[in-house]
């Protein structure tokens, strides 16, 4: 049996930690090439460093994915590296400090928008631009449960934010449809990773355990069980879904 993502070729956003880095680990396994793009060019490195000692195939590509030139440049050296492009993880993004909407501050706002939003579309169009002509292919995006609801009601950016790749996503997903280019979104929950550890305190005990049981499940989700989902959308098995928005969040918004 072949593997699941044998010689398919993966572009990965944020792929320099967390959810992105792991991501890229459980795609290689699966048999992709990953091409990991991020800003931290020593994060990267490593990133390429643990899926090449673990038997896998990758590269790097230095990345702000709010310049429309440097995604650009992330497509054009997958296909010069590999040879093409055969699907996509949109996943970079960021966190704002929370607090009220009528106390955020005009450029924080923007920020968020500039890296969270304008960066998924600003992937999608030169991916999309990309699989049009060769073929198809497919895309997810890193939205999150505060895509899906009100979150925490004091994270509006980063919630208005991560609602519109969810918007981006069903539009391109209707769009291309007929072009053989899936789109899907992945919306995680609580998930162990140093960008939630930005919330919990770094991890303080007490503030952890608060958050597990506030999910059904009662626990943090591991940053690999989102790979995994990941790896199945960009896959052949996954060949009848486009256009959805899958919870990965042990039933917070069930």
């Amino acid at each position: 049996m072949s593997a699941l993502l044998e010689d398919k070729i993966v572009l990965i956003t944020g792929a320099s930690s967390g959810i992105g880095r792991e991501t890229a680990k459980v795609m290689a396994a699966h048999g992709a090439k990953i091409v990991a793009a991020a800003r931290r060019e020593n994060e990267l490195a490593e990133t390429v460093k643990m899926i090449e000692s673990a038997g896998g195939t990758a590269t790097y590509v230095v990345t702000d994915i709010s310049v429309g030139s440097q995604v650009e440049r992330a497509i054009q050296h997958a296909v010069s590296t590999y040879g093409g492009l055969n699907a996509a993880f949109n996943n970079a993004g960021i966190l704002e400090i929370a607090g009220h909407l009528h106390e955020v501050d005009e450029d924080d706002f923007v920020k968020i928008i500039n890296v969270n939003l304008k960066g998924a579309f600003l992937s999608m169009k030169y991916e999309i631009g990309y699989m049009i002509e060769n073929g198809g292919g497919s895309i997810v995006n890193d939205s999150s449960y505060m895509g899906l609801n009100g979150g925490t009601g004091r994270q509006p950016a980063y919630t208005a934010s991560k609602h519109g790749v969810i918007g981006l996503t069903k539009a391109a997903s209707r769009d291309y449809a007929r072009k053989g280019i899936r789109v899907n979104a992945v919306c995680p929950g609580v998930i162990d990773t140093a960008m939630m550890h930005g919330l919990d305190r770094n991890g303080d005990p007490a503030t952890r355990t608060k958050m597990e049981s506030w999910v059904p499940m009662n626990r943090y989700g591991a940053p690999q069980e989102v790979g995994e989902v990941v790896a199945f959308l960009c896959s052949d098995s996954a060949s009848y879904i486009t256009g959805q928005a899958i919870p990965i969040d042990g039933g917070v918004t069930s």
